[in-house]
């Protein structure tokens, strides 16, 4: 959950919400939703102790092609538009130190190579760093899980004492202003508030994402019924904390005027707290932590297709592994091209938006399942989720809804591509996918 979200939004949130208490308190209404989301995938990880998290329950639910659909925009938008975000994030932050990297905000500030009507290619500076650590982690995964998992281990020890350090450091010997609670800054949406909130929550959605984590290894666990809720409920309540504390200390640093649309906003706030010299050791630092992000996505996301492609419910050819290195080499290069793609294509906001969008939309028809299982005889249910039903699950639902509305009329082109990407699996599944199940059978 510690990812590219937390180290990149809050400046984009300043700008949009103009108000520090709504800065901070949109993270806990994030946090709400999420702990809603874990207690009910809690009772779907207890009831269907099977790897796979959103994908089986979308295929017991509602059929085999919302589980195919669901691993699609795992494909494209849980996995490849992620680690795009996460590899722009690190150019974003090496742009402290070489400037040429500056990761721009918005299309409007990029110049164009070429465009295909709606599509246009990007080239700068960040671009080519980011396809380069793309390319670099993809070749490093080509060869087995074994030294890919010593360098994960490296990089997430360092992001773990990168985030203590910087908090407890900054809290009590960094130039910080307290009195920064208390300014607020003009904004730059045109939304009303509540538009905004609704839009601005995909954001806090991306930065919480993978509160749903445990559920993908539920076969896995041992006694289940007791460790999922207390993996899904009391990480996301620690994530919560480390995640305010940290929104907390960018305000204490840096006004919300001076942070609006800043995307290295931890850059920023080092500066303000410590000086260039100590700000440029945390910038490196902190560019180092999120390539934790990146190789964590690279080693997972292949692995999620190839046990799909087993299942003959992704591309056949995802399933090979090589002889020699023992990885799913084809779904790797999947990845490593699928991510080139987009970063090329999107800008960080608009990947950010994209991710949240669609990975939330998904979590909602989760949930949504629940109503469904609930009426299956034998079904188990949990007393966490049994204490606030039917009101949690359909409040959870009824709060994406809203935010669906909001989010398709303020951010036309994001929602769009969101529901191309579901349409497109759709459309794979029923003229490859169907009919190679078929030809099989």
């Amino acid at each position: 959950m510690v990812g590219t979200g937390i180290f990149t939004t809050t400046g984009f949130l300043a700008g949009d919400l103009g108000s520090p208490s709504l800065v901070v308190g949109i993270w806990f209404i994030g946090a709400l939703l999420a702990l809603i989301g874990a207690l009910c995938y809690s009772e779907l990880g207890i009831n269907f102790q099977r790897s796979g998290g959103e994908y089986v329950y979308l295929s017991e639910a509602w059929g085999p092609a919302w589980g195919f659909v669901d691993g699609w925009v795992s494909f494209v938008a849980g996995f490849s538009a992620a680690i795009a975000a996460a590899a722009l994030a690190v150019s974003a932050y090496l742009a402290y130190f070489f400037p040429a990297l500056e990761v721009a905000p918005s299309d409007a500030t990029m110049l164009p190579l070429l465009s295909f009507g709606f599509l246009t290619i990007h080239v700068g500076g960040a671009q080519l760093v980011a396809c380069a650590l793309v390319i670099a982690f993809t070749i490093l995964n080509l060869f087995g899980v074994s030294e890919v998992a010593k360098l994960q281990n490296l990089l997430t020890g360092t992001k773990i004492v990168v985030i203590c350090a910087f908090l407890l450091l900054g809290f009590s010997v960094g130039e910080g202003d307290w009195g920064h609670f208390s300014q607020a800054a003009e904004r730059t949406s045109t939304h009303s508030i509540l538009a905004q909130l609704a839009i601005s929550l995909v954001f806090v959605y991306y930065s919480y994402s993978g509160w749903n984590a445990a559920v993908y290894v539920a076969e896995e666990i041992d006694e289940p019924r007791k460790t999922l809720p207390i993996a899904l409920v009391f990480g996301t309540l620690a994530v919560t904390m480390l995640f305010a504390a940290l929104n907390c200390l960018y305000i204490y640093a840096t006004p919300l005027e001076d942070m609006k649309g800043v995307l290295r906003i931890g850059s920023l706030a080092a500066d303000n707290l410590f000086g260039p010299r100590t700000a440029g050791f945390f910038s490196a630092a902190m560019a180092v932590s999120l390539l934790a992000t990146v190789n964590a996505m690279c080693m997972i996301g292949p692995r999620v297709y190839y046990a799909m492609a087993k299942d003959g419910a992704f591309f056949a050819s995802a399933a090979k592994v090589h002889p020699r290195w023992k990885s799913p080499w084809v779904a790797v290069l999947y990845q490593g091209g699928c991510c080139c793609l987009l970063i090329l294509t999107g800008t960080f906001e608009s990947l950010v938006y994209y991710i949240g969008f669609t990975l939330w939309l998904f979590s909602a028809l989760s949930v949504l399942a629940l109503f469904k299982f609930r009426k299956r005889p034998g079904w188990e249910r949990t007393a966490w989720v049994s204490f606030g039903y039917p009101l949690l699950p359909a409040l959870y639902v009824a709060v994406n809804l809203w935010i669906f509305v909001y989010f398709a009329s303020g951010r036309g082109r994001e929602a769009f591509w969101s529901l191309l990407t579901i349409a497109g699996g759709a459309l794979v599944y029923h003229f490859y996918i169907r009919r190679r199940q078929g030809t099989v059978s």
